[in-house]
């Protein structure tokens, strides 16, 4: 199978034509962009659903912030109760949905495979629950792989890289082989590089100039730019709410260089954007 397509479960997405909008739901108190909007499960399963009709192909439901410098507080048991009962609505609310949970604990995959969850995005790349990879075979779900250079609370702290992107490469490579090994099907990963997950504002433009390298590993590229700080410091200081243009100017930039799935706050605004972009790759 080709780089532009992702098995999930028992679905194909074919994403050489159409770029795949994931819709962030965070069903946190203190994440960076909207903590505290969702921790209501009502309220979550309504954002949710309007993700859905605003036009998200993926809903990526996540119950622990990984804003630089959180100090890691969120126990299984506490992100169980977050995420959970969420999924189990718009599952059944919206049976079709492709359904992601953004963990990286093997025990609370577990829980949202078996409540239906599509796919695992795993922010350490299998680096802290490698048996993630045995779930997502045993599940035939999609498993998303990024890229994250040390842990949330001092990731920030002067990171420093010889290539950016080929030491990105290289560690996504790593990953990959692991979770095959594990039985994970090579068409049922994807790959994202981690854009402000360990990176200077610097990195973070290097990374998606040279985007294209990574098709080298012949995966789905995601990419979460949403709103971060890198965006509020080349546009001179806008504050988080004040980002919205730039999040689909980064989208598209990353999409032309080799992106098919952009992870966003804003569904309605990123999915106009990408259909734009869609149509003009359609005549390159």
């Amino acid at each position: 199978m080709g780089a532009s397509l992702w098995r999930v479960r028992s679905r194909q997405l074919d994403l050489s034509a159409r770029t795949a909008v994931m819709g962030i739901l965070n069903v946190t108190p203190d994440s960076i962009s909207d903590g505290g909007k969702n921790l209501n499960p009502d309220v979550a399963v309504e954002a949710g659903l309007q993700m859905l009709a605003d036009g998200a192909d993926i809903l990526d439901i996540g119950g622990e912030s990984t804003r630089p410098g959180r100090p890691e507080t969120v126990d299984i048991a506490t992100e169980i109760a977050r995420v959970i009962p969420v999924l189990k609505i718009i599952r059944r609310q919206a049976p079709e949905a492709i359904i992601s949970v953004d963990t990286y604990k093997g025990d609370v995959a577990r829980e949202a495979l078996a409540a239906g969850a599509d796919i695992i995005n795993d922010v350490y790349a299998l680096g802290r629950s490698p048996e993630i990879a045995s779930l997502c075979a045993e599940h035939s779900a999609g498993l998303m792989l990024m890229h994250m250079k040390g842990e949330p609370a001092t990731m920030q702290e002067n990171p420093v890289y010889g290539d950016v992107i080929v030491e990105i490469k290289d560690l996504l490579k790593e990953r990959m082989d692991l979770a095959i090994r594990y039985g994970v099907a090579e068409e049922q990963i994807a790959v994202d590089p981690g854009v402000g997950f360990g990176k200077t504002v610097e990195h973070n433009l290097q990374i998606l100039a040279s985007l294209e390298y990574l098709r080298l590993l012949q995966r789905p590229i995601g990419i979460g730019v949403s709103r971060k700080g890198f965006l509020g410091a080349v546009t001179g200081g806008l504050p988080v709410e004040e980002r919205e243009e730039a999040t689909v100017a980064a989208c598209t930039a990353a999409v032309l260089n080799g992106a098919s799935i952009v992870r966003v706050h804003n569904v309605k605004a990123a999915r106009r954007g990408m259909d734009v972009v869609d149509a003009i790759r359609a005549q390159m």
